[in-house]
C-alpha cells in the first residue's frame, strides 16, 4: 500500500509560518529555505511550508483546503491547547465543543490553513 509521508501547506510566509507551527509543534524545522520550510513529526510523517508564489506548477490553488488534525490523549488536553492557541493569536474558528467523533476545537493559521484539536469520544 501507498502511504504518503508529507503534508505540504501553501503559505504566503514560509520564515512567518515555520516560527508560528516550531512554537505550535514544540519543535525546530530540520531544513529551512527562502521558501521552504520542513519538519519531520514524532510519527515518521513530515510537514512542510511550501512559499505559495513559488509552487510549480503554478496555477489557481485557491481552491486547496487543508486541514491538519492533532489527537489529544484527553478534553483537558484539548482545552489547554484552546487556550494557548488562542494566547497567542490564531483565528479560532470553532471553540471547543463536543461532536460525534470527540471533543473538539478548529483554530486557523495565518494563511487559512485549519488546524483541528481533538480527543475521541470513548
Amino acid at each position: 500500500m501507498l502511504s504518503p509521508q508529507y503534508t505540504i501547506l501553501y503559505v504566503a510566509d514560509p520564515a512567518a509560518s515555520a516560527r508560528l507551527y516550531a512554537g505550535l509543534l514544540g519543535a525546530e524545522a530540520m531544513e529551512v529555505m527562502p521558501t521552504f520550510s520542513l519538519f519531520a513529526l514524532e510519527n515518521g510523517r513530515m510537514l512542510g511550508l511550501w512559499a505559495r508564489d513559488s509552487v510549480r506548477p503554478d496555477g489557481d490553488l485557491e481552491g486547496s483546503a487543508n486541514e491538519l488534525a492533532f489527537r489529544v490523549t484527553d478534553t483537558a488536553q484539548v482545552d489547554a491547547l484552546h487556550a494557548d492557541w488562542r494566547a497567542r493569536g490564531l483565528a479560532i474558528l470553532q471553540a471547543p465543543v463536543t461532536l460525534d467523533f470527540g471533543y473538539t476545537f478548529t483554530a486557523a493559521d495565518p494563511d487559512g490553513h485549519r488546524l483541528r484539536v481533538f480527543a475521541r469520544s470513548e
